[in-house]
């Protein structure tokens, strides 16, 4: 589909995300992937923090308001709480956490996991793979935004960590 990679390998791809396991046969699959030059420690917390903000294009999908650049100290994410917000509203739930490695939440009927790889030297690769179950035709769609706004999200995390490591 197209749409459907960005910055990921073969190998990353074939891996098992944690949103696999709430959507069978799903018509939209998507992966993408940023190295970070930050330990996962350093990324963490900001993908944590997306329960207070997309950190995409604030002017889109924020309503204009600025995701946050500083860390808000926010205690680990919990399955059932909001898995994110967007012009002051919570949205979706979230599924699934692994607190340091891995988030997966629902919105809209469509489930996305981030993931954290440990790579040498204090970098990492920062995953998140979106599945759902729609018409074909909306999957292709909804894959072209998703490249969009998750690459402007993945891109942002990345920033962010790397300026403001501990």
């Amino acid at each position: 589909m197209i749409g459907d990679r960005w910055g990921v390998s073969d190998e990353e791809i074939v891996r098992t995300f944690p949103c696999d396991e709430f959507v069978t046969s799903p018509t939209l699959r998507a992966w993408r992937g940023v190295s970070v030059e930050a330990p996962t420690e350093a990324v963490w917390p900001w993908v944590a923090q997306v329960r207070l903000a997309p950190y995409s294009y604030d002017w889109i999908d924020n309503l204009g308001r600025r995701s946050p650049r500083e860390l808000r100290q926010l205690p680990e994410p919990r399955v059932g709480e909001a898995f994110t917000a967007a012009g002051g509203h919570k949205l979706g739930r979230i599924v699934s956490v692994a607190p340091g490695s891995e988030l997966t939440g629902a919105i809209m009927g469509a489930f996305m996991s981030y993931v954290l790889v440990p790579r040498d030297r204090g970098t990492s690769r920062l995953l998140l793979k979106l599945v759902m179950r729609t018409s074909r035709w909306l999957a292709a769609g909804l894959s072209l935004g998703d490249l969009v706004m998750a690459r402007r999200q993945l891109l942002n995390f990345k920033l962010l960590a790397e300026r403001h490591q501990p």
